[in-house]
C-alpha cells in the first residue's frame, strides 16, 4: 500500500452511504469471525471506538486490536475507521496510524490543540474527522472545516452502547451539513438502527456507526443488511 492509497480508498468509500459496524458491541472472543460475517454481508467502513476512561469513563481497546483486524478488514476491501475518545488524542495518533487506521477522529472538547492533531492526523496518512458531543454547538465546527475530511456527529452521549438516539440530533446533522463544504461527509454515532438511519441519511449524514443494532445482536450480519436497506446505503 502506498503513502496515499489509504486514505483515497477511504475518501472514495465514503463517496457513498455506508453503515459503519462498531465492534465496541462484537464477542471479543470470536470477532475475527464477526468482522467477517459482517464484511461477507457488504460492510466496508468497520468503526473502532476507543476509550480511555478519562475522556469517557470505559475503557475499551488500543492499537494492538487495530492491528490485529487490518489485514482482515483491508483484504475484505474495507476501511478501519478509528474515533478516539480520549484525552489528548495528538499523543496517540502516530500508534493508531502505524496499526493500520484509514481514519481517525478526535473530539472538539477532548484537546486544546485540535488543528495540531487533525494535521498531525493528516501527516500519518490517514482521514482527519472530527466529533461532536451532543452539546457541542455546530459552530464548533466552523473554524475547522477546511481541516477536516469527515464531521461526526455524536447522536447519543459518548462512552456507552446501547443509549437511545438523541433525537434533537436529526435537526443539528441537517445543520451541520449546511456548514460543511460538500465533499466532506457526516458520520452519525449513536442509537442507529432501521428507524433512525433513514431519518439521519434525509437529514444529510451519509455514514452510520452501528454498535448494539449490529454486533450485539443475535444475527449480526441480518442486522446490518436490515439497516443498510432502510438508510438506502452501498
Amino acid at each position: 500500500m502506498t503513502a496515499d492509497s489509504a486514505p483515497s480508498r477511504a475518501a472514495e468509500l465514503l463517496r457513498d452511504t455506508r453503515v459503519a459496524p462498531s465492534i465496541l458491541a462484537a464477542d471479543h472472543s470470536r470477532m475475527g469471525a464477526q468482522v467477517e460475517e459482517i464484511m461477507a454481508a457488504g460492510a466496508r467502513v468497520i468503526h473502532v471506538d476507543v476509550m480511555d476512561g478519562h475522556f469517557v469513563p470505559p475503557i475499551s481497546v488500543g492499537p494492538p486490536i487495530v492491528e490485529a483486524i487490518r489485514e482482515q478488514v483491508g483484504d475484505a476491501g474495507g476501511i478501519l475507521d478509528v474515533h478516539l475518545m480520549i484525552e489528548q488524542p495528538e499523543r496517540q495518533v502516530e500508534e493508531f496510524a502505524k496499526a493500520g487506521a484509514d481514519i481517525i477522529s478526535i473530539h472538539q472538547e477532548a484537546t486544546p490543540h485540535v488543528h495540531f492533531t487533525l494535521e498531525r492526523i493528516r501527516e500519518a496518512g490517514c482521514l482527519a474527522g472530527l466529533a461532536l458531543n451532543p452539546s457541542t454547538p455546530v459552530a464548533a465546527a466552523g473554524e475547522l472545516s477546511e481541516m477536516v475530511d469527515l464531521l461526526l456527529c455524536m447522536t447519543v452521549n459518548p462512552g456507552w452502547g446501547g443509549q437511545s438516539f438523541i433525537e434533537a440530533s436529526v435537526s443539528k446533522v441537517e445543520r451541520l451539513r449546511g456548514q460543511l463544504p460538500a465533499g466532506v461527509p457526516v458520520e452519525v454515532d449513536g442509537g442507529i438502527g432501521e428507524k433512525t438511519a433513514p431519518r439521519c441519511v434525509e437529514a444529510g449524514a451519509t455514514a452510520l456507526v452501528a454498535g448494539s443494532a449490529v454486533m450485539g445482536s443475535d444475527d449480526p450480519a441480518e442486522s446490518y443488511r436490515s439497516i443498510a436497506a432502510a438508510a438506502g446505503a452501498t
